[in-house]
């Protein structure tokens, strides 16, 4: 039996189950919020343009609007200054092959639900894989938090000083491109930074240094405590926009049901 085979067949018997990591899309869904004095980011909006009526008397469809980091979404090199000269940095130019590998899952949910700003450390790295063994190069790594779980104004947590909500220091993510060297980081939360991101060096760490070093990024995942903590795969294909810096995406994670 192929791979292939082998793995439709587990898929069919239910031996490998299709988790969806992935928020609907809706119009409440929100949005990163930045200072007034830059361009907003658009949410999601669907205007119907025909149900069966004399518009299109067979057929129903809308015409959708927002912008490439609405809702669960992801993030090319592109999208940051420090990838504007990556080659093949946009969503339509990114090789197929690097949407699709294996996770690394660090729970970082007890931390989250005591420290709203709480941050996922080389430390924190260097405990989970004592226990789990060390991040296969290649891999995509999430942090869970359980920031999925909140909703409305809970979600952004935004305060007079702006978000609050955790995220990884800039030694964390430098270890996982530089001597780790995964496909991809990803969260729970509206950015893979931090609410208070802006006051690391450099600011917003994992958008510069990841997408400097022509890595991805994924926000807005949604049941991260769903997912083991290594043995699943994941699938994150943006669509294929040309020059595009992002992309709204379903995200899916293939996991092995454990066996009695």
């Amino acid at each position: 039996m192929s791979v292939l085979a082998g793995l439709a067949g587990a898929l069919g018997s239910g031996a490998v189950e299709v988790v969806d990591l992935t928020h609907t899309l809706d119009p409440d869904f929100p949005v990163i919020v930045l200072p007034p004095e830059f361009g907003q980011c658009a949410r999601f909006r669907m205007e119907e343009v025909s149900a069966y009526d004399h518009r299109g008397p067979a057929w129903k469809w809308h015409t959708i609007t927002m912008s490439e980091h609405t809702g669960t979404h992801f993030d090319a090199p592109v999208h940051w200054i420090s990838g504007r000269d990556v080659p093949r940095g946009a969503v339509d130019e990114i090789d197929p092959a690097a949407f699709v590998g294996p996770v690394c899952v660090i729970d970082c949910s007890e931390g989250a639900a005591a420290d709203d700003d709480f941050e996922l450390t080389p430390e924190i790295i260097a405990a989970w894989e004592a226990v789990h063994g060390r991040i296969p190069a290649g891999a995509w790594v999430l942090m869970r938090t359980d920031w999925s779980k909140r909703t409305g104004a809970a979600y952004l947590n935004l305060r007079e000083d702006g978000a609050h909500s955790p995220g990884p220091t800039p030694e964390a993510v430098r270890l996982l491109v530089e001597e780790r060297d995964i496909r991809g980081f990803g969260t729970e939360t509206v950015g893979t930074d931090a609410g208070q991101g802006m006051h690391y060096t450099p600011p917003f760490p994992a958008h510069y240094i990841l997408h400097g070093a022509g890595r991805l990024g994924l926000q807005c995942l949604s049941g991260l405590d769903r997912l083991p903590p290594t043995g699943a795969l994941l699938i994150a294909a943006p669509l294929k926009i040309k020059g595009g810096t992002g992309s709204p995406l379903r995200v899916l994670a293939l996991v092995e049901k454990e066996t009695a």
